[in-house]
């Protein structure tokens, strides 16, 4: 019993951290995970407070929060969506892709992590926060300006990307031996591929199953085909948040709008945990030591992000005004960010990994909003 108390105290106390530092994200006008990220660097080992009993919760906690995410992404897209975009952005993706996910794979090589850590890292640094840009869009009103489709369209390719990406550096992190590596990325990639054409094909009929006049039994619906897909996934070895991110695109209409309402809190709830919960496996004291290699790369790949931008507008007729909104719209990096880099410390990457993580995505998701609204100004 008192383990039980001291347990409640511990995670009302982390909950309500949460709320508080979402209060102040909402007075200042910024993304809420570089504050999360913080919270959670004050409640590690060497930080501030150390949390004795709830950190497992906590970490299973987090590993739901990452599922929702990737879960609450893939419904904003449908499967036609995704491959319309990957059409009409093929090009521009392709230069992003190079552009912003290389700086994070040499620095892991400078750095001395090795080949693996470092594909992990070229994913921390390549993909922008699709919730930061959406959330931005909406609150300076931009939404009908000319370069919100180009940058709506750009962060569709990142998401799909992404979902090819991630399983192939699950394969590589799980696969183990090189025997092991050839049977797991193939077999991840024809995973992805098959839900992919499934849901192209079949989306609507799939979601009308899904969905029920009753918000008590889509909320049950949805939640566990998503956990029992993820499940799946994680067992061929391809990665659960690919697996959440794939049944989010399987769903369309009226089903796909319910579940983003009804999931929303649920969401908020757990990514905070998890962010909270990266930060509590990063060693504040590491930090100081990589401080320098952070500036550096955010530096490189805020250029790298606003000079897409600017190519990519012109190539559209955007005016320089419009491209530097965009810009400033893919600067933020966020939770995807975090999820690369917490699959590549779960893979065996060295902890420095989590220490660079969590220093760039503490500057580009402050970054990010205070960018925007210099522009705007």
């Amino acid at each position: 019993m008192e383990d039980s108390g001291l347990l409640f105290l511990e995670l009302g106390g982390v909950i309500l951290l949460l709320a508080l530092v979402a209060r102040l994200a909402v007075r200042f006008s910024l993304s809420p995970i570089p504050l999360y990220l913080i919270a959670g660097l004050t409640l590690g080992e060497g930080g501030v407070i150390e949390l004795v009993t709830s950190e497992d919760f906590v970490s299973i906690g987090a590993d739901i929060g990452v599922i929702l995410l990737l879960l609450m992404m893939g419904l904003e897209y449908t499967a036609s969506e995704l491959l319309s975009s990957l059409k009409t952005t093929a090009t521009t993706g392709v230069l992003d892709f190079v552009l912003n996910y290389t700086p994070g794979f040499v620095l892991g090589l400078i750095l001395g992590f090795g080949v693996i850590p470092s594909l992990f890292l070229g994913g921390v640094t390549y993909i922008s926060s699709s919730g930061v840009a959406a959330k931005l869009l909406s609150d300076l009103e931009w939404m009908g300006n000319r370069e919100a489709p180009m940058v709506l369209s750009l962060l569709v390719f990142e998401d799909l990307a992404m979902a090819v990406v991630l399983p192939i550096l699950g394969g590589i992190a799980l696969g183990g031996a090189l025997s092991g590596i050839l049977v797991s990325v193939p077999l991840a990639l024809v995973v992805v591929a098959l839900i992919l054409v499934a849901a192209h094909r079949h989306g609507e009929r799939l979601s009308e199953l899904a969905f029920s006049s009753s918000d008590e039994v889509n909320l049950l619906t949805v939640l566990g085909i998503t956990l029992i897909v993820s499940g799946l996934t994680e067992r061929l070895h391809v990665s659960a948040a690919v697996g959440a991110f794939l049944v989010g695109i399987s769903l369309s209409g009226q089903a796909a709008h319910r579940a983003r309402e009804l999931l929303t809190p649920l969401r908020d709830l757990f990514a905070g945990v998890f962010f909270v919960f990266f930060g509590l496996q990063t060693d504040p004291g590491a930090l100081p030591g990589v401080a320098l290699p952070v500036l550096a790369l955010a530096v490189v790949t805020g250029f790298t992000k606003l000079y897409l931008a600017r190519w990519a507008g012109k190539r559209q007729g955007i005016s320089p005004r419009g491209s530097r909104r965009a810009g400033a719209l893919l600067l933020a990096r966020g939770e995807f960010s975090i999820v690369m880099a917490g699959l590549g410390i779960a893979a065996g990457a060295p902890p420095a990994l989590a220490a660079v993580a969590a220093g760039y995505v503490l500057i580009m998701a402050t970054a990010g909003p205070i960018a925007a609204r210099l522009v705007r100004s």
